[in-house]
């Protein structure tokens, strides 16, 4: 079972919401060459609010996740896309089916 997390929510600019989803395929498509991350998604939780939750057997997939590619695109693209500060929650998991 994984035991870390990471979930960031995303509110979308008024326009941009299919430049999110779009961004959030792409995210998915770069997570699976990250050995270190255990599952990766791309959520809509309603009209124009996004997020991401991913999970990680350890600190160390944890921290080369957040030092890689899809966080450098994702503050690079934060001030384009979306309206939120850019807030990444490291989250511990104590149980899952």
């Amino acid at each position: 079972m994984p035991k870390l997390a990471l979930y960031v929510s995303l509110k979308a600019k008024p326009g941009k919401e299919a430049d999110v989803e779009a961004f959030l395929k792409q995210g998915a498509e770069m997570a699976k060459t990250e050995s270190g991350t255990v599952t990766w998604y791309g959520i809509k939780e309603d009209e124009g609010t996004y997020a991401v939750f991913d999970t990680f057997n350890d600190e160390a997939g944890r921290e080369a996740h957040l030092n890689g590619e899809i966080a450098k695109a994702l503050m690079a693209n934060a001030s384009a896309l979306f309206s939120n500060e850019i807030q990444i929650h490291k989250i511990d998991i104590i149980a899952s089916k």
